[in-house]
């Protein structure tokens, strides 16, 4: 498309963009005088139509967009033109009061004249209650209707969603999206949250100036009755044919304007919010549609040629209408030339660009509410950032494993005190960080009680409390353990790295290692390769890691790899040996500084019934115990690990090399935690103690 500046069409004429915040300020500045200052009939007159012609103009631009992100003015027009009817309100009332008989406002009396028709107190009742109909409608019907969608809208959306949030992530996931494109949908998602939310609020001003406008009538009639019979003079019923003929063409030039407005409200809550200042918005979006001036030009025209109406007012204002619309279609048919004269001049271009390229999604990030910025801010210290460096290097040492950068993204969408764990853009960890807070963890063993907001910890669900920095000394001195806010974040970080370090090791870095390693032991390198492919090695890695064994070891681990793989390429083969290799490391991270090892066993029955239990899928053997059985084996498991934590032991399980596998497996679901080792896997200068032996009631045969 031709590339036609934006400045083209910021105003009611070209050019007139950059004044349109300057008109905006001085018509409420004006909106506020008239609320002191009296006005001229012939002015007085010319406001009403412009506010005939506002309310119309209104109605037809939401009835021809197509989305409201071209007429996010509406809220704050909706306020504006309220106060402006209600500033025209008390500028009429004025009038009618202090002139009586005299008043010469053309609309109102050409409104009271047109809708009353009958001369004499009938005509009074008849336009009364025209009046009163025309009121009843728009706030009972109208208006109470167009609150309520309003508010309904607004709930629904706000419900919705994190459900479009998910939806644009799976396009960018699954490379329908650029990031670019994604942020802009997301963008445009919040836009009409927030529309929907003013929507709510604005709602009720229609509400509030149809009962408003109510209030005026009344006054008008018993304050004219008072001002024409004891002020001016004049009898009872002249007093009342005067004030009650005029109040009604006063109401309804007031109401009718309203009534457009208040089903405009109804009609615009399905819309969507934009960018832009109120000027601007104002002067971008009454501009979109030329048709509306020419509709708006020729109802100008009509009024015009009517008995009783200004036409001095009305065929100026229609013409200064047409020839705005003239312009505005002048300027729509010339930038439709110009594209169709750009795409005769490239006629090889393709007609739609196409993506090359996705961006990766990033291996491992954390995403912050705007209230927890001040943890990576540098001017504030940025605690947090030092403690991810501390954290990478840790698991470097203690895993083995490189954890890539860790990229530090402020999400809009979260809760201000909210942060969110992803690994490739899927969320695996979340937590809540109350900023001048202590969190207050109960290891169990807390002596007493302290003040605090319950809660629990987000890296192991344990209880704790949000407690002020006062009572941080108590807190401690009762046996909690106080966290301040950098270290909950690089807490549940590091666990998460920890659960989660198998999904971190990819093709890509599996190679880099190799890479690495090469140099010093070209031999170990070449042979591996020789009879592993690359997959086939991150699967063992990945393997040990998924059971917080170090790989840091990676000589005595290929080696292990060279030596087994001629004999027999399954994986969960190769990671068994591999685990015998490393027995002393894993050992060690369960025993005490004694070098003991506190273990439960398995009834050597059950034992070998997990083994004959086992079927190989694609993914590894598993156990297939009967269901019931299966039930009473965790439950036995954990009632034995439930008594090893009581006596201060990790919980390890010790059973055979065949079984290894298949009682981890097992346990995966309901004690993930549960550490289980073979009996090959113990070193030979690691003493070994049993604490007891995990034992269960036969199955019958038909049981």
């Amino acid at each position: 498309m031709a590339d036609s500046p934006r400045t083209e069409q910021t105003g009611f004429l070209p050019g007139a963009g950059r004044r349109s915040d300057l008109i905006v300020a001085i018509g409420v500045v004006v909106i506020i005088m008239m609320l002191i200052i009296p006005l001229p009939t012939v002015l007085l007159d010319t406001l009403m139509i412009a506010n005939l012609l506002l309310g119309l103009l209104t109605i037809l631009i939401v009835l021809y967009t197509r989305d409201a992100l071209d007429f996010s003015v509406f809220p704050t027009l909706l306020l504006v033109t309220t106060v402006y009817g209600l500033a025209l309100n008390v500028s009429s009332t004025r009038l009618i009061l202090s002139q009586g008989e005299l008043f010469s406002g053309q609309i109102v009396r050409a409104f009271a004249a047109f809708v009353v028709g009958t001369e004499g107190s009938e005509g009074l009742v008849i336009g009364l209650i025209i009046f009163i109909i025309l009121v009843a409608v728009q706030f009972v019907v109208i208006t109470k209707g167009a609150t309520r969608v309003a508010e309904v809208a607004a709930r629904f959306t706000l419900d919705a969603l994190p459900g479009k949030q998910m939806a644009i992530e799976a396009e960018y996931n699954n490379g329908s999206l650029s990031e670019e494109q994604m942020t802009k949908k997301k963008l445009a998602l919040e836009r009409e949250v927030d529309f929907y939310g003013a929507m709510d609020g604005a709602s009720k001003f229609v509400s509030g100036n149809v009962k408003v406008g109510i209030l005026i009538t009344v006054v008008n009639i018993i304050g004219g009755l008072i001002v024409g019979t004891s002020i001016h003079g004049e009898s009872i019923n002249n007093a009342l044919y005067t004030y009650v003929s005029l109040t009604i063409g006063d109401g309804l030039v007031s109401q009718f304007p309203a009534l457009l407005i208040s089903t405009a409200t109804g009609l615009i809550v399905t819309r969507a919010i934009s960018d832009g200042t109120f000027g601007e918005d104002v002067a971008t979006q009454f501009s979109n549609q030329s048709r509306v001036y020419w509709i708006a030009s020729a109802f100008l025209l009509i009024l015009a040629v009517l008995p009783g109406f200004p036409w001095y007012v009305l065929v100026p204002l229609a013409a200064l209408t047409a020839f705005t619309a003239y312009r505005l279609q002048n300027r729509d048919r010339e930038a439709a030339e110009a594209e169709v004269a750009l795409a005769e001049a490239a006629p090889q271009a393709p007609a739609q660009a196409e993506p090359t390229h996705v961006a990766p999604l990033d291996p491992l990030s954390m995403e912050l509410g705007y209230g927890l910025i001040p943890l990576v801010d540098k001017e504030k210290g940025a605690e947090l950032l030092d403690r991810i460096t501390s954290i990478r290097r840790e698991m470097a040492l203690e895993l083995g494993l490189v954890v890539p950068r860790i990229r530090i993204i402020d999400n809009m969408r979260l809760g201000p005190n909210d942060y969110s764990l992803k690994i490739r853009g899927v969320e695996v960890g979340r937590g809540t960080i109350r900023m001048g807070r202590y969190l207050s963890i109960n290891p169990g063993g807390v002596r007493e009680e302290v003040e605090g907001e319950a809660t629990q910890d987000p890296a192991f669900g344990l209880p704790a409390l949000w407690i002020a920095e006062a009572n941080r000394e108590r807190a401690e001195r009762a046996g909690y353990t106080v966290v301040d806010p950098p270290s909950i974040a690089a807490t549940h970080l590091t666990e998460v790295i920890k659960r989660h370090a198998s999904d971190l090791l990819g093709r890509q870095e599996v190679r880099q290692m190799l890479d690495q390693l090469k140099p010093d032991y070209p031999a170990v390198v070449d042979e591996v390769n020789n009879v592993l492919g690359l997959g086939e090695i991150q699967k063992v890695l990945q393997g040990l890691l998924h059971e917080q064994v170090s790989i840091r070891n990676q000589v005595v681990i290929l080696e292990t790899l060279a030596d087994y793989a001629p004999m027999s390429k399954e994986i969960s083969f190769l990671i068994e040996k591999t685990r015998q290799a490393l027995g002393r490391q894993i050992c060690l991270q369960y025993a005490d500084e004694d070098r003991l090892l506190r273990v439960i066993t398995i009834d050597p029955a059950l034992e070998q019934q997990i083994v004959d239990s086992r079927v190989d899928t694609a993914s590894g053997p598993v156990s297939a115990l009967p269901p019931a059985q299966h039930r009473e084996w965790v439950s036995g498991v954990a009632g034995m690990v439930r008594r090893m934590q009581e006596q201060g032991a990790l919980p390890v399980i010790l059973c055979s090399e065949a079984a290894r596998r298949l009682v981890k497996q097992s346990l995966l679901r309901d004690i993930p935690d549960a550490a289980v080792l073979s009996i090959p896997e113990i070193s030979s200068d690691i003493s070994v103690e049993s604490l007891g032996q995990i034992e269960i009631q036969p199955q019958s045969e038909d049981g």
